[in-house]
């Protein structure tokens, strides 16, 4: 193909991303508005850029591999879930099915890499000493930057008993840890219940907000003997997964009257999410929410809809960040974008996605960033032993959290 002809097609392929994420057809085009006329005008930076790479970059770059990193780039400039995926990635994407084994983690995109967001207790991630925050690297040796966050959790998936390699950047470490961990097909953990202080508070844990945990918490908490002076402790550390619409009923059920939270975007109209009375099933209670920087998405929805109604004190380290809608959009060439269209936000109008929830009561997590350096008895050399997390005696955010409610009258 010519050069002039590359140069073209990469042209076309940034203006087709730009009117898609404009709203801009074929059939009506505006440039009248000052934010169109700047991203027009911007596409005669991008073709200059372009030009200086076919002509003057050290050897002739591969223009797909330049097409597919620019397009990936400027929608994961906007944040993390907005991803590009090339006819090949989709085509992969849309025959993915799902119910495959996991290795027990959540994860995101931050600084161009993937991240661990949280682990689930006792999976595979979690016995292999990851933690919230970890940057993965490389996955089976490839670069997480040059993968959208789509295909990250795809390749995440894989038969029971399927290995997975991955290149794992601790805190203060200069090289990557290898890890290499096995899929499991196992279930999310029920809901973990535990009572304190004489069976006066009750203690709830879930792994993940989806209507069958969700419905647990629900059973526990009509199950809960009806006396004056019965307490709630919901802990929603490392909770990432579930659905937006469960956390809100989650959240329902210990408000009565007030605003959850609230959808909007650039052509979705605002929806509020408002607490319904009779959804209500212990609207008075003295209540603790703890989170860590593991909370993500439904349960920073739960999180922020009780703190900013000042229905509960939060407990422990701002949360992760995370909460929009996204939506498909097929491109002619067989690829798609995936795209944020609307963000979630607190009652007090703070974006989950932006801003995360910061807690009333700020508490550390016990977590050991340091890894132990040995002797590899096979080769002589020294390696770096995967991290492990510390044995804690004591948890000090539930420390914390059940302070403050020994200290709430019921």
């Amino acid at each position: 193909m010519p050069k002039i002809s590359k140069i073209l097609l990469l042209a076309v392929s940034v203006v087709l991303v730009v009117t898609v994420f404009l709203g801009v057809n074929s059939s009506g085009v505006s440039a009248a508005t000052e934010p169109q006329d700047g991203a027009y005008r911007q596409i005669d930076v991008y073709s200059e850029v372009l030009r200086h790479i076919q002509t003057d970059y050290v050897t002739v770059p591969d223009i797909n591999d330049v097409t597919n990193g620019a397009l990936r780039g400027l929608l994961e400039s906007l944040d993390a879930d907005s991803s590009y995926l090339s006819p090949n990635d989709y085509k992969a994407y849309k025959d993915d099915k799902g119910g495959k084994a996991q290795v027990g983690m959540n994860v995101s995109k931050r600084f161009g890499y993937a991240t661990v967001v949280s682990v689930v207790p006792n999976g595979p991630a979690d016995k292999a000493g990851l933690s919230d925050g970890d940057i993965i690297e490389g996955i089976g040796g490839q670069d997480t930057r040059d993968i959208s966050l789509a295909m990250i959790q795809r390749m995440l998936e894989g038969q029971a008993g399927s290995n997975l390699t991955l290149a794992v950047v601790r805190p203060r470490k200069a090289a990557p840890d290898k890890i290499v961990l096995i899929r499991t097909a196992a279930p999310p953990p029920p809901v973990t219940e535990t009572m304190y202080e004489n069976a006066t508070i009750l203690y709830l844990k879930p792994g993940v907000l989806d209507r069958e945990h969700v419905q647990q918490i629900e059973s526990k908490l009509k199950a809960m003997p009806k006396n004056n002076n019965k307490k709630v402790l919901l802990d929603l550390r490392d909770v990432a997964a579930g659905d937006m619409a469960e956390a809100t009923r989650l959240a329902n059920f210990f408000l009565k009257t007030g605003t959850i939270a609230m959808l909007e975007g650039q052509k979705v109209e605002k929806q509020t999410f408002v607490a319904e009375p009779s959804k209500a099933i212990d609207a008075s209670a003295p209540l603790v929410v703890l989170v860590n920087r593991g909370t993500a998405g439904p349960a920073e929805l739960v999180a922020a809809a009780l703190l900013d109604n000042k229905r509960a004190d939060v407990v422990g380290e701002k949360t992760f960040g995370e909460g929009a809608q996204q939506k498909t959009f097929e491109l002619p060439d067989g690829g798609a974008l995936i795209l944020s269209v609307a963000k979630y936000e607190s009652p007090d109008g703070k974006k989950l996605q932006d801003d995360g929830v910061t807690p009333d009561v700020m508490v550390a997590s016990n977590i050991n960033d340091e890894a132990d350096a040995v002797e590899d008895e096979t080769t002589g050399t020294t390696v770096q032993k995967p991290l492990q997390k510390p044995s804690v005696t004591v948890d000090e955010p539930l420390t914390k959290a059940l302070d403050l409610l020994k200290n709430k009258a019921a």
